[in-house]
């Protein structure tokens, strides 16, 4: 018995001591990206391309620029339109290695931290009280109210139905068609008989 629990207890063990011994994972860390003096440099094309999307006198003096990759930087303009603070003209520049070349690739208009912004959209679910979903609730009783009584309301369904069926007649048509069928026997029974000459038909031809 002291044979076995000696060997099964460096058992219990052994996973513990190769957890321990596996090699730890390297955390690769995203390289920051270099400014490129070129393209920061470059403030005249970028207002350039920003005056074409807006007035001159929207465009404020404040300027600064952003390296968002190698070869690509944002330049940042003051946007002083009306309603728009703290927003911000942008120009995003490029170039191809090794090339001088400098590119407008986008343009637009960028909210800052102290921007004004709208305020974030809530559902109308989320809006509303719970004294206004009463209302509603008992406006819509209330219209149902009505359609019911609503005097000819169910005649007028009964009409709709037969007349959305395929190849029939609306009632009100069947009603016009079986009142005249109506009348033109009531005629008919009121006409006098008429009677035959004294006689009979001898008499005529004596």
């Amino acid at each position: 018995m002291t044979q076995e629990t000696e060997q099964d207890a460096p058992a219990e063990t052994e996973p513990q001591e190769q957890d321990r011994s596996l090699p730890a994972r390297a955390v690769r860390r995203r390289r920051a990206p270099k400014q490129d003096p070129l393209l920061v440099a470059d403030v005249a094309t970028a207002r350039t391309a920003v005056e074409e999307i807006a007035q001159p006198g929207h465009i404020g003096e404040g300027h600064r620029v952003e390296v968002e990759e190698d070869r690509l930087v944002i330049h940042l303009f003051e946007c002083t339109l009306p309603g728009y603070r703290g927003w911000n003209w942008f120009a995003s520049l490029a170039r191809a290695p090794r090339s001088k070349t400098v590119t407008v690739c986008e343009v637009g208009l960028l909210p800052g931290e102290d921007a004004l912004l709208a305020p974030e959209w809530v559902p109308w679910s989320d809006r509303v009280s719970a004294e206004e979903k009463a209302q509603e609730e008992q406006d819509r009783e209330d219209a149902d109210e009505q359609d019911t009584d609503q005097p000819g309301a169910d005649e007028q369904e009964a009409d709709q139905r037969d007349a959305d069926q395929p190849g029939a007649e609306p009632l009100a048509a069947q009603d016009a068609t079986a009142q005249d069928a109506t009348a033109q026997e009531e005629s008919r029974q009121e006409e006098p008989e008429q009677e035959e000459p004294a006689g009979g038909p001898e008499g005529e031809r004596s």
